[in-house]
């Protein structure tokens, strides 16, 4: 599969990270995070969890050291050329063939950056690197790098989670075709999975989130499949996927005659969504439009039951958790920016009567304010 993107937009990645290393004042980038070697090189994989590393250096040279099962990943998938392998042996170090690697590229001595905020460094793996790099270089964490550099989107990326929006609306629009009074959860889940892989899709960084009844109000998959009742409440949150990029949505549906508050919950989270879109615009930080969220659910009463975030990044990311950075929530003082995209999440649980709503779907910040990018109705469903 070749990289999903032009060579000219890959070079340009290439530069500006090569350039972000210049200007961070170190002399390379040990990069753990999955997600930044896929916007940086398009290498594309889940061995991530094992070890491995690609190096940047200030000069622009690449190396990735990766296992065995991956070199022909990395072959396939990106546009590396200096693919080096560890081995799988007892007793095994592999931040011993990651020192040999660096020193090969000419940084001995050198100052580099790590990303140490990541999944693909366990604490283990980081205890041994952290004495393997003793008296070999000097280090500073670098998790921000790479991820400054992909929080804006480029057309292309933009496209694609277009796409994944898309894909988002066609789930709900099966999870309501689907979802009624007698049908399991299963069947539910089935048919959304279905339409975004049949729509040219990828599965989620996460499962689809689903839960009726009490289990409604947890807003975390957990195994286990129920069956909707005549009297429910259905918790969906998901995410249509197109190159691994995500576009989050979420919805409480009802079945039967929905209650008076469940009919409150569900204006206090359209109205917040609302007025979160009308607040968000390039320079509004993402602390201020929380509090535009948390104000109209305090004033409507619920205070006790909303969540202290109300939304996050969306891009290209994997396992173990869709949500990308940065998240918003009270006092944060990032601003929003021109192709910047998040997702937006109005929850409302009721821990105390077991009701639940929630209402959330993804935007791209524009020039003028924001673009919703699902089609789909605010309304409430009820089946």
């Amino acid at each position: 599969m070749p990289v999903h993107f032009t060579d000219e937009e890959m070079a340009l990645r290439a530069a500006s990270a090569t350039a972000a290393v210049g200007d961070a004042g170190i002399d390379a980038i040990l990069i753990f995070k999955q997600e930044s070697m896929y916007w940086l090189t398009g290498y594309d994989t889940f061995g991530f969890s094992m070890f491995q590393c690609l190096v940047l250096t200030n000069s622009g040279r690449q190396a990735l050291l990766t296992r065995m099962p991956d070199r022909g990943t990395a072959q396939y998938t990106s546009n590396l050329v200096d693919i080096r392998i560890w081995h799988d042996v007892e007793g095994m170090n592999p931040t011993v063939d990651l020192i040999a690697m660096l020193d090969d590229l000419g940084l001995r001595g050198a100052h580099v950056g790590i990303e140490l905020d990541s999944y693909g460094l366990k604490a283990s793996n980081w205890e041994l690197l952290e004495t393997a790099l003793d008296g070999f270089c000097t280090w500073v964490d670098a998790s921000t790098l790479m991820q400054e550099l992909r929080r804006t989107k480029s057309p292309a990326e933009i496209a694609y989670i277009r796409r994944a929006a898309e894909l988002a609306d066609d789930a709900w629009d099966a999870a309501v075709a689907r979802a009624g009074a007698g049908v399991s959860e299963a069947d539910v889940l089935a048919d959304m999975q279905d339409v975004v892989l049949r729509g040219g899709g990828d599965y989620a960084g996460n499962g689809i989130i689903i839960g009726s009844g009490p289990a409604a109000l947890m807003v975390r998959y957990t195994s286990g499949r129920r069956t909707i009742g005549a009297n429910d409440q259905l918790t969906l949150e998901w995410c249509g996927v197109q190159r691994h990029y995500h576009a989050a949505m979420m919805r409480t549906m009802l079945v039967g005659e929905p209650s008076a508050e469940h009919v409150a919950m569900h204006a206090a989270c359209r109205d917040a969504l609302l007025a979160c879109e009308a607040a968000i615009k390039p320079g509004a930080t993402l602390g201020e439009v929380f509090d535009v969220h948390a104000e109209i659910f305090d004033e409507a009463g619920f205070a006790k039951h909303r969540m202290n975030a109300c939304g996050y990044g969306m891009g290209a990311v994997y396992a173990p958790i869709w949500v990308d950075w940065p998240m918003l929530y009270h006092g944060n003082p990032l601003t929003f920016d021109v192709n910047q995209v998040y997702f937006l999440h109005m929850i409302l649980l009721n821990l105390d009567d077991g009701r639940a709503m929630n209402l959330g779907h993804s935007i791209v910040v524009t020039e003028g304010g924001c673009e919703r990018l699902s089609r789909s109705s605010l309304d409430l469903v009820v089946k």
